[in-house]
């Protein structure tokens, strides 16, 4: 149990839902044995508060962390930034020095806003959407963040969200006024996308989606998405929250060779300090000024300084590549250690954002054991790996060995026929639930 467990079980009396992101609630990790909180992390290990050492092959930040948790090139420029003052009446001139690097890396982009998470960001993205076209409607793919805009959706449908990565997002709170003002259709679907440009096309202001996130786009799919938004001066708006600066320096919709009229980075932009950017053609980004978007700490200085030095330092040691090719490494042995043990294991994610589930009916008691038994050998493990530059091949070989050896035991247990008897604790969580 620990201290991190004992501190977890005080937060959940006076934090609602113990955490200020769903994605690091241990709940949905390893009930009651997760090690909920840090007290350092450096490259890709992490301590807990009772200086337990862990090797972190799971989530890196939640994806914040491209170059590794504590990266000393970005904390070097940090730590200046705040030497010399990390906010003034007067504006920093770094804020002007990135938006002109993000342009230049995007040369289709002629002006930037900057935010401080991927959700604002995206809130933002719709409005200067809304202020450009002076029209509602938003038809988005994927997951975009807590924003009214987004879980207007399940106001008509309270599962319209489910098949967007995660299950049971509430709308309580959010107006009814906004219904059916979000629509969303599914990835790769071409023909459901069609059909909802052919009803909806003269209310519709944006088109919002991921140009990658699970699987990789179909053939034509982002050409015709790209085709119609222009052809009916509808905004497409590209979220590179979690895509971008992994499969290149910048977004993924470059690889696809695909423009979109908005952007929006967040995450690995600033390898773990907040920091987004909304960039985008002129002709739609000045729609910002007829529209009040407006935040003092939007202005501070840490924000645009991590992001430069980050960026700097992707070009300079070729990062995405390394991501690619340490992702390319895990999914492989996935596959090869399920053979190896006979499990059913199906495999998804781009390679620096890989995932794997269990193909059983008990799929989340197998999913608790294996983080359970991961743990145990040293890992802050599950059924995901995001890549940083601070993997190397040794945690990778030392992380495939232990996942051999859990594999091994999750096989035992199935054949067995009783996984849960193994269990420490809890099944975890799926998708978004209330704390008991």
């Amino acid at each position: 149990m620990g201290k991190s467990q004992d501190l977890y079980k005080r937060a959940k009396k006076i934090i609602p839902g113990g955490v200020q992101l769903f994605s690091k609630r241990p709940e949905t990790f390893l009930p009651e044995l997760w090690p909920a909180y840090y007290e350092k992390a450096k490259g890709c290990e992490v301590w807990d508060l009772d200086g337990n050492k862990y090797i972190d092959m799971s989530f890196m930040g939640i994806g914040a962390c491209i170059l590794g948790y504590s990266d000393e090139d970005v904390n070097r420029a940090v730590k200046l930034a705040i030497d010399n003052g990390s906010m003034a009446t007067l504006n920093c001139p770094e804020e002007v020095e990135l938006a002109e690097l993000l342009c230049q890396i995007h040369p289709w982009a002629d002006m930037v806003r900057y935010a401080r998470t991927g959700g604002e960001a995206m809130a933002i993205a719709v409005r200067i959407a809304r202020a450009t076209t002076g029209k509602d409607l938003i038809l988005f793919c994927g997951y975009h963040g807590w924003h009214d805009w987004y879980l207007s959706a399940n106001l008509a449908n309270d599962k319209a969200l489910n098949g967007h990565l995660l299950p049971g997002l509430d709308s309580a709170g959010v107006p009814r006024a906004l219904i059916n003002t979000a629509i969303p259709f599914e990835y790769n679907k071409i023909d459901e996308f069609l059909n909802l440009i052919s009803r909806y096309k003269k209310n519709i202001a944006a088109v919002i989606m991921e140009p990658i996130r699970n699987f990789y786009p179909k053939e034509g799919f982002l050409e015709t998405i790209r085709s119609l938004t222009q052809e009916e001066k509808i905004v497409l708006i590209f979220d590179e929250v979690s895509s971008g600066w992994r499969l290149n320096v910048g977004g993924a919709h470059i690889v696809f060779g695909i423009d979109p009229d908005i952007a929006v980075f967040s995450k690995g932009i600033s390898n773990g300090y907040p920091m987004a950017a909304i960039i985008g053609r002129s002709s739609i980004m000045g729609s910002a000024e007829n529209s009040f978007i407006s935040s003092t700490y939007w202005t501070e200085r840490i924000g645009p300084t991590a992001a430069l030095a980050t960026i700097k330092k992707m070009k300079e040691n070729d990062v995405p590549n390394h991501l690619i090719r340490i992702g390319k490494i895990i999914q492989e042995e996935w596959r090869n250690l399920a053979g190896k043990h006979d499990l059913k294991v199906e495999i998804s994610g781009i390679p620096p954002l890989s995932h794997f589930s269990f193909d059983y009916k008990d799929h989340l008691v197998l999913k608790t054991l294996f983080t359970q038994l991961m743990l145990e050998r040293g890992f802050l493990a599950t059924n995901a790996f995001y890549a940083s530059h601070a993997h190397t091949e040794r945690h990778v070989q030392e992380y495939l060995k232990a996942v051999d050896e859990s594999f091994y035991f999750v096989r035992e247990a199935i054949e067995e026929g009783n996984p849960y008897k193994y269990l420490k604790g809890p099944v975890c969580q799926s998708g978004f639930r209330r704390l008991a």
